[in-house]
């Protein structure tokens, strides 16, 4: 299985707990995790939390949201890979999540995280 169909299969559930871990862990909330995932997807609260009782993959997660139409403006690298030149559009928006997460927990300010 290559890495673009790791990433499809992969339930947001099962990563969901690592990006709560990683951000409380430098100090951020689980709420200021929410608004930006809430920013890239569109899912509030309720909705996320149906995408974590469902086990949704990555493939339905990124299916049924909405993605930020500023979302082009995540740039840089995460996990080795540089998000903009990501050729396959899932992994590129499961590495846009990775990326603001990222940005989060390294204290960047919110404005900042969310291209306003």
């Amino acid at each position: 299985m290559n890495h673009d169909e790791r990433i499809a299969r992969m339930t947001f559930a099962s990563v969901y707990p690592h990006y709560v871990q990683k951000v409380e862990k430098k100090g951020r909330t689980v709420a200021e995790l929410h608004r930006v995932i809430e920013w890239l997807t569109g899912f509030d609260e309720k909705k996320l939390q149906e995408q974590i009782d469902q086990q949704s993959t990555f493939e339905a997660f990124f299916k049924e949201a909405t993605l930020n139409p500023n979302a082009h403006l995540i740039t840089g690298v995460i996990c080795g890979y540089r998000v903009e030149e990501i050729t396959n559009p899932l992994t590129q928006k499961a590495r846009y999540l990775d990326k603001l997460i990222d940005e989060l927990a390294k204290g960047r300010k919110m404005e900042k995280i969310l291209r306003v």
